[in-house]
């Protein structure tokens, strides 16, 4: 299982929700799912500038996967369609191996 961790600042929700509805049937196609997921009142401590009121964990059966995922044209629309206009920054807080 490959996990990444994942840090937004939303500024949409409506927007972002789309987003999510939108892209959650390709996700579960390669056989993605989210692990957890949180809004964020105070960021106490970061190693980046940007800004974080959205935490969440998304899961791969493999990195092969997960970049599978990202490139995949369907997805990419959606993406551009909701997730751009939704966000104004995000960070990749980690990437790693999980194992259970």
């Amino acid at each position: 299982m490959f996990e990444r961790i994942m840090g937004l600042n939303v500024i949409d929700d409506i927007e972002y929700q789309r987003y999510r509805e939108a892209m959650l049937p390709i996700l579960k196609s390669f056989g993605g799912a989210f692990g957890y997921d949180f809004k964020v009142s105070e960021v106490l401590l970061s190693k980046t500038e940007n800004e974080i009121n959205r935490v969440f964990t998304i899961e791969f059966p493999s990195k092969q996967k997960m970049d599978e995922f990202f490139s995949f044209p369907d997805y990419v629309a959606i993406q551009n369609r909701h997730l751009k206009n939704s966000i104004n920054s995000k960070t990749v807080i980690s990437m790693h191996e999980k194992y259970t």
